[in-house]
């Protein structure tokens, strides 16, 4: 894809400031810009990059003044760093693909099943009966989809994604490969003679609108009603949500997180890295949960930051290990 400096400024809403008609077709770190290619500054540490940059465009806040000369053809925006963002969003959008592949192109789905306009499904995919598709929604290859199961519009399932049947996904969902949306909870109730007896799950999965899945992250459904997702919410990889839990809108969670049953995880919470929550518990909103903590209580006052474990407030335990440290020096 070729970007001249004219059109960015367009797009980005933004002026020029050197060559309209240069051009780039790469994008590149700052550090990394070569001619041909396209960069952005907005970290103030990498301002020396700026002016040994060899990049055909750099993109730079509106009031940023520099200190030496700067090769790159200049496109001055309010916010670089956003407007970069909605760069790469446009970039993705004009690859995204559309249609059928040739292989399924004289496949028989069922007449249940339901596809939206300009959806493109790759090869080697499964669509279940009862099946609903929103528009402009891109299934990948290897992909499955059970029966009854909604997904809105302008949703990405990328390859190896796989679906059990009844759920229901909104529109803009981004699933990653590997992740599995409505397998079994893991639900086991002991018998006299001290073995297992399986709980069967028969509820289902919902995702909101604006949600972006990480791949080999699973979800399990729900044992009755629904495991939820809220809106806006952000999931890394291998991440784990038990049955019946419910996340909040806009909370984030980092890689290898796990969240035991039945907990209701507040809205715009960050849970980080290797953070583990048991079950039956609630987490107030805006609550931010450091690496590696363990949460086995609820966290009922909004706005907290807490780590360790059991975890609580992250300047408390700061000086608690402090003291820690120091008594097994002596």
């Amino acid at each position: 894809m070729e970007f001249t400096a004219k059109f960015l400024a367009q797009l980005l809403k933004g002026t020029v400031e050197g060559d309209q008609n240069a051009r780039a077709t790469k994008f590149a770190k700052i550090e990394h810009g070569k001619p041909g290619t396209l960069s952005f500054y907005a970290n103030p540490k990498y301002e020396p990059y700026v002016y040994t940059s060899e990049a055909s465009i750099l993109i730079v806040n509106k009031d940023f003044e520099p200190k030496q000369p700067v090769k790159p053809t200049l496109v001055r925006v309010e916010n670089s760093y956003t407007a970069v963002a909605e760069l790469l969003k446009y970039a993705s959008a004009q690859k995204k693909k559309t249609g059928w592949h040739r292989s399924l192109r004289a496949r028989w789905f069922p007449f249940s099943t339901h596809f939206g306009k300009n959806v493109y499904l790759g090869a080697f995919s499964y669509v279940g009966r009862k099946v609903r598709i929103g528009d402009n929604t891109v299934i990948h290859e290897n992909v499955t989809i059970g029966d009854g199961t909604v997904i809105g519009k302008n949703c990405i399932l990328y390859p190896g994604v796989r679906i059990f049947p009844g759920m229901i996904i909104g529109d803009n969902v981004i699933l990653h490969s590997g992740c599995i949306i409505g397998d079994d909870g893991f639900g086991n109730a002991p018998r006299e003679d001290g073995s297992w007896e399986k709980i069967e799950h028969l509820g289902n999965v919902i995702i909101g609108n604006d949600v972006e899945i990480g791949s080999n992250t699973t979800i399990d459904r729900a044992q009755m009603e629904s495991t939820i997702i809220g809106n806006g919410v952000r999931i890394d990889n291998l991440c784990m949500i038990a049955h019946n839990v419910v996340i909040g809108d806009h909370t984030v969670m980092a890689a290898q997180t796990g969240i035991a049953g039945s907990t209701e995880v507040g809205k715009y919470c960050i849970l980080a890295g290797q953070v583990g929550i048991a079950g039956h518990l609630k987490i107030a909103d805006h609550t931010t949960i450091l690496a590696q903590s363990g949460i086995s209580g609820n966290v009922r006052k909004e706005g907290q930051v807490i780590m360790g474990y059991p975890a609580f407030d992250a300047k408390q335990y700061l000086k608690a290990y402090a003291l820690f440290k120091r008594a097994a020096q002596e």
